[in-house]
């Protein structure tokens, strides 16, 4: 795909101006649920919030739609998403993506492989705070037989996305 093929679908998400502890009961209130990791992101020292709300343009990907028909490791979906004029979201906006995609395609399935995207779920993109794998990478959405789950997610460097795989990235204009 080149920089003139690629025809994105927006959307316009609020963001901002809810403390953590606000964020999660928002988060209660509409029934999303998370994962330890996720928590633990959310707790951590790399989770800022803004007091100020602003807006945040999202576009959903898939690792095919960026070239790799193959699939790729995160620093070439970056570096490929970087030339088309996609950037990494803030990881602040996850939760607040998160509450705006309320339609995600259902992710269940009976055994699910390790080492991969869980079926169904869309990957943030957003800054890879540490080497460290202890230390969650980032989001991802999922719907599991109803239920809207806001999950954070370990990988390494060597993870290959699979092409099918979705992703969010954010555009500025």
């Amino acid at each position: 795909m080149t920089k003139e093929d690629y025809n994105p679908k927006i959307k316009i998400i609020e963001a901002g101006g809810y403390t953590k502890p606000e964020l999660i009961q928002k988060m209660k209130e509409n029934n999303i649920l998370l994962n330890e990791l996720a928590g633990k992101l959310i707790a951590s020292d790399y989770f800022k919030v803004s007091k100020e709300q602003y807006q945040v343009k999202v576009v959903e990907v898939t690792v095919k739609d960026l070239g790799f028909i193959d699939g790729a490791v995160t620093s070439e979906l970056f570096s490929k998403a970087a030339d088309l004029q996609l950037n990494l979201c803030p990881l602040e906006s996850a939760p607040y993506i998160r509450l705006a995609y309320f339609n995600q395609r259902e992710g269940y399935v009976e055994q699910q492989l390790e080492n991969q995207a869980p079926y169904g779920s869309i990957t943030i993109a957003s800054e890879i705070l540490s080497e460290d794998l202890e230390v969650p990478k980032g989001f991802y959405l999922r719907r599991i037989q109803g239920d809207l789950w806001l999950r954070g997610y370990i990988a390494d460097e060597e993870h290959v996305w699979k092409p099918d795989d979705h992703f969010i990235f954010c555009i500025n204009e």
